[in-house]
C-alpha cells in the first residue's frame, strides 16, 4: 500500500468555467487542438478543458448513408450548447468565464468515480427494467463492473476513505430512474447516449490525464473496453438508431429537450474535479 505523492496531491486540473454544463460540454475537436499546442509546455500541471460531448461525425466511423438522429438532431441540440470558441460554426452557449486553476486531488478524483457508478448503476437498472430497451442490456459501454474495480484499487493502493455517493451522483441518477419509472424511453435515451458516448470521448481525455497526475500512469478499468472502441460505439450507435427509426417528431423532441439535462447532470461528476462538489 502507498499514499499519494506530494506530486499528485496537488496535481492541476484546469476548467476555465465554474458552469458544469460547460464543463461536460466543450467539444473534443477544441479540446484536441488545445492539447496539441499545450502538449510541449514546461509546466506538468497544465490542463486543458476537457471535452465530454459526444464525438461529432469526423470522429467516428460511420457506416451508415441514411439521414442519421444522432449525427443530426441529436447532436445538432448537443452542439447548441457549446459557445463559439468551442464550436464556431454551431455553438450558442454563452462564453466561458475564466477561473483561477483548482488543484484536483485523489480524494476528488475517487469521489468523481463512485458518484459516476451510480450513475451508471441507474441506466443499467432502467435498461434491465424495460423490455423497449432489451437491446442495450450487457452491453460493453457498460461501466459498472469496471468502476467496482477502480474504486476498489483506489482506496487499497492509495489508503483512501471510499465516500458514500454525493449529492451530484444521488440527484442525476434519481432523474434518471425517474425517467424509466415513467416509462419515458426518449427522454432516457438523451442520457443514455450523452453519458455513455461521452465517457467514450472526453471521459477518455480525463483519464489520461487523471493517470499522469495522480496514478502514476495507470490506466483504470473504467478506461478499458473488451474489443476495439469503435465497433462498440458503431454497434451502438446502429442500435439507437433502429430504436428511433419509428418514433414520431415528437418524440424526437421529446429526446432531443433532454439535452440541457444530460449535460448539466453529466457537468455536475466532473465539479468533482474541478473543486465545484462536495464530497459528502
Amino acid at each position: 500500500m502507498k499514499t499519494a505523492t506530494a506530486a499528485a496531491a496537488t496535481a492541476g486540473l484546469l476548467f476555465g468555467t465554474n458552469s458544469f454544463v460547460a464543463s461536460f460540454g466543450s467539444s473534443l475537436a477544441s479540446y484536441e487542438s488545445r492539447y496539441r499546442s499545450s502538449a510541449t509546455t514546461k509546466n506538468p500541471n497544465f490542463v486543458s478543458p476537457l471535452s465530454m460531448s459526444p464525438p461529432s461525425s469526423a470522429d467516428t466511423d460511420t457506416s451508415t448513408e441514411k439521414t442519421s438522429f444522432i449525427e443530426t438532431e441529436l447532436r445538432g441540440a448537443a452542439m447548441k450548447l457549446h459557445t463559439r470558441a468551442q464550436a464556431p460554426k454551431e455553438g450558442k452557449a454563452p462564453e466561458q468565464q475564466k477561473r483561477e486553476p483548482y488543484k484536483t486531488t485523489s480524494d476528488d478524483y475517487l469521489a468523481f468515480l463512485v458518484d459516476s457508478q451510480h450513475v451508471y448503476k441507474a441506466i443499467e437498472d432502467v435498461v434491465n427494467d424495460n423490455e423497449e430497451l432489451a437491446v442495450f442490456r450487457n452491453s460493453p459501454l457498460d461501466r459498472v463492473v469496471a468502476l467496482d474495480a477502480d474504486i476498489d484499487f483506489m482506496v487499497k493502493e492509495y489508503n483512501l476513505e471510499k465516500p458514500s455517493v454525493g449529492k451530484a451522483g444521488q440527484d442525476y441518477a434519481s432523474v434518471i430512474r425517474e425517467l424509466g419509472n415513467d416509462g419515458s424511453v426518449p427522454e432516457f435515451l438523451c442520457h443514455y447516449y450523452n453519458f455513455y458516448f461521452a465517457h467514450t470521448a472526453g471521459g477518455r481525455m480525463i483519464g489520461k490525464q487523471m493517470s499522469a497526475l495522480l496514478l502514476d500512469k495507470k490506466t483504470l478499468e473504467f478506461y478499458k473496453w473488451d474489443r476495439k472502441l469503435n465497433e462498440i460505439k458503431d454497434r451502438v450507435k446502429g442500435d439507437i438508431e433502429d430504436l428511433v427509426a419509428p418514433w414520431s417528431a415528437e418524440e424526437k423532441k421529446r429526446c432531443t429537450d433532454q439535452t440541457m439535462a444530460a449535460f448539466r447532470g453529466g457537468g455536475s461528476l466532473n465539479g468533482y474535479l474541478a473543486g465545484g462538489q462536495s464530497h459528502h
